[in-house]
């Protein structure tokens, strides 16, 4: 059960969470940002219930006493060579 995937973007397992939370003993906050969880392509919008809710119970913090980490989608989306320079676009 502990390989279960909790964060399909970043690929983080229930394994990861457990793991780093006792090698670190980190705040619910430090988890996330350390595994990444819920800050993948969708930005949280698919796991961040489930992060949220496991995180918390690792912690033993309440899901309202942490900062949650900012769920935001991406203004537009650019390409490599817009990102570089690279294009002929003005």
């Amino acid at each position: 059960m502990s390989d279960l995937i909790i964060c399909r973007c970043e690929e983080v397992s229930l394994e990861d969470l457990i793991e780093t939370e006792e090698k670190y003993k980190c705040s619910a906050r430090e988890l996330k940002l350390r595994t990444r969880a819920g800050m993948g392509y969708c930005g949280g919008r698919t796991c961040r219930p489930a992060v949220d809710l496991i995180v918390s119970k690792l912690t033993n913090e309440e899901p309202t006493h942490h900062l949650p980490l900012k769920v935001q989608p991406p203004v537009r989306p650019l390409t490599l060579a817009n990102l570089g320079g690279l294009t002929d676009e003005k």
